[in-house]
């Protein structure tokens, strides 16, 4: 049922947004809003219930994460929004790095991506191309539903039979203020 729920949302998003003007950005604010619910629902039902699914969608949010931070601290022009990029890039490079010590013994038949998934991808291209009047909303948008999609996935494993729920539970208090400021900041512009 949720997926053909989705699939329409989806579609009528792409629709609506490619009849308008000719400029790609309505196209990637309607896949930047398409990816939050998708993200959502597979890391509520895959990542927080298996080790083979949360392995790899955890490495992908810090990947991901530690792109879109270098994008951001590229191209924004706000002190602010250079700073949450700097803390995100900070905390999400820890946490890969405490995160890949510890599979040899908490997960050994575990595979880390990597490379982007073709949806983060597609984020990190829309960041990219992004007009520079527009892009700290586009990036804060994108935290906000990056943040809120591990937040899901963390939480969830957090109580499975498994060494890497002691990660999933140590990593919620930093993404939980990643969360909190880039909301903050989105509210201020």
């Amino acid at each position: 049922m949720l997926k053909p729920l989705l699939a329409g949302v989806a579609c009528a998003a792409l629709l609506a947004a490619c009849s308008q003007e000719s400029s790609p950005e309505p196209v990637d604010k309607a896949q930047d809003a398409i990816s939050a619910p998708v993200g959502q629902v597979s890391a509520a039902t895959v990542g927080a219930n298996t080790v083979a699914g949360y392995v790899p969608a955890a490495a992908m949010g810090d990947m991901y994460e530690i792109r879109a931070s270098d994008i951001a601290l590229q191209r924004s022009q706000n002190a602010d929004v250079k700073a949450l990029a700097t803390m995100i890039k900070t905390d999400h490079t820890a946490a890969s790095n405490a995160f890949k010590a510890m599979l040899p013994q908490a997960a050994p038949d575990a595979t880390v991506p990597t490379a982007l998934d073709q949806r983060r991808q597609g984020l990190i291209d829309n960041l990219s191309s992004a007009a520079p009047a527009n892009f700290d909303m586009a990036w804060l948008d994108q935290q906000i539903a990056a943040h809120n999609e591990a937040l899901t996935l963390h939480r969830g494993f957090a109580d499975q039979d498994s060494p890497l729920s002691a990660h999933a539970r140590s990593v919620v208090p930093k993404i939980e203020a990643h969360l909190r400021e880039a909301e903050r900041l989105k509210a201020a512009m």
